[in-house]
């Protein structure tokens, strides 16, 4: 029952009409082709690009930051009790 729930939502969301998307492809040239591929330093020229001292020591302190949560992301996520409890199951009453 949930498999055809699924597939009748996907069929739902299929019909769905999305007028600013068709304006704007409407409103181009249908023969355009893709745009050119630029470097990042031409795209955005007026920002300064290079790292400062302050801009290194921040980095390095948000890399160690990440490093010690993923280190308390590795253990184990079911506690030792609980695990113990969940693998005596359940007792019907």
């Amino acid at each position: 029952m949930w498999r055809a729930a699924i597939i009748l939502g996907f069929l739902v969301t299929a019909c769905a009409e999305f007028p600013e998307v068709d304006a704007a492809l409407a409103a181009g040239d249908p023969d355009a082709g893709y745009p050119d591929l630029l470097p990042f330093e031409q795209l955005a020229p007026d920002q300064e690009t290079a790292l400062s001292e302050t801009d290194d020591e921040a980095l390095l302190a948000r890399v160690a930051g990440l490093r010690n949560r993923a280190d308390g992301l590795r253990g184990p996520v079911i506690d030792r009790d609980t695990r113990d409890r969940m693998d005596d199951g359940v007792t019907q009453p």
